[in-house]
């Protein structure tokens, strides 16, 4: 352990295993590691739910309906995005597509489009709507993309540096990244402890704030030119918190978390997710 990691929380995986991991915190980046980090097929089997929602097109139960419901509402925004970031519609490759909503609205949109997704699962389903996606991303040309997209993805990579590099040698000159991560320093973090769900151990391998995302970026000579907030995270976060904390939940409660934390994001700026704009050098 590095000595500017000091023990940060210790957090249960109410997904899946059960299990219990320790958060450290990265003093320097202002980042917290998941502890024990799982590897390969030993981290695939965390994945193995029909609660991970994004892995599916769920609409069993209420909770699931809501989901989809705002999800439908992202994309549009997501579209808006990155049609305001181009000055005409290229080449967009989203990394960990999941079952491809959002490359298929990027697409009707006028996109040329290219996802990754490694989960023959989620990978399946998005066959079924007429999409190829591809298992990684290392076989892809160099210089291609004008816009890359990762939604809550990069909280799932096991090894950042690399992934980074890759995101700077896919790329092209001028291009933009659009990352979206989870904010641990938000107030429904503070408010829900280590039943905060989107610690979501060990899945999330690690847990951002600004400071981070700026100073990981710019080690490949990326610029983060815009923060976006993501108020719809606040209410759904406390909402599946609030079921882990007290095994129901709580529709009324979670609302006004999620309220207050947005509402004091007003003020201090975090935001339970941010998307971060980023520019290629």
């Amino acid at each position: 352990m590095d000595s500017s990691q000091k023990h940060f929380l210790s957090v249960k995986d109410f997904s899946v295993s059960g299990e219990v991991f320790e958060l450290y915190k990265d003093e320097n980046l202002d980042m917290l590691i998941t502890t024990p980090q799982p590897k390969g097929e030993d981290l695939n089997r965390y994945y193995e739910s029909e609660d991970y929602i994004s892995h599916t097109d769920g609409k069993r139960t209420f909770f699931e309906k809501i989901y989809q419901f705002i999800k439908n509402i992202a994309l549009d925004r997501k579209v808006k995005l990155i049609n305001s970031l181009a000055k005409q519609k290229g080449n967009l490759l989203d990394i960990g597509a999941g079952t491809g909503d959002f490359l298929l609205r990027a697409k009707n949109d006028g996109w040329n489009i290219t996802g990754v997704e490694p989960s023959s699962k989620a990978k399946e389903i998005a066959t079924q709507k007429g999409l190829s996606l591809f298992d990684e991303s290392t076989g892809i040309k160099s210089g291609t993309f004008d816009i890359i997209t990762m939604w809550h993805v990069l909280e799932h990579v096991p090894d950042l540096d690399f992934q980074i590099k890759e995101l700077k040698r896919l790329l092209k000159p001028n291009g933009h990244i659009i990352i979206a991560v989870p904010n641990f320093n938000s107030y429904d973090a503070e408010h829900y402890g280590a039943f905060w769900a989107a610690y979501d151990v060990p899945r999330h391998l690690w847990h951002f704030s600004k400071t981070a995302i700026e100073k990981l970026f710019a080690k490949e000579s990326f610029q983060l030119v815009l923060i976006l907030p993501m108020q719809f995270d606040a209410y759904y976060v406390s909402l599946l918190s609030e079921k882990y904390k007290t095994g129901k939940m709580n529709f009324i409660r979670a609302f006004f978390t999620g309220l207050q934390s947005n509402s004091k994001a007003k003020r201090n700026t975090e935001y339970s997710s941010h998307i971060y704009v980023i520019k290629n050098a």
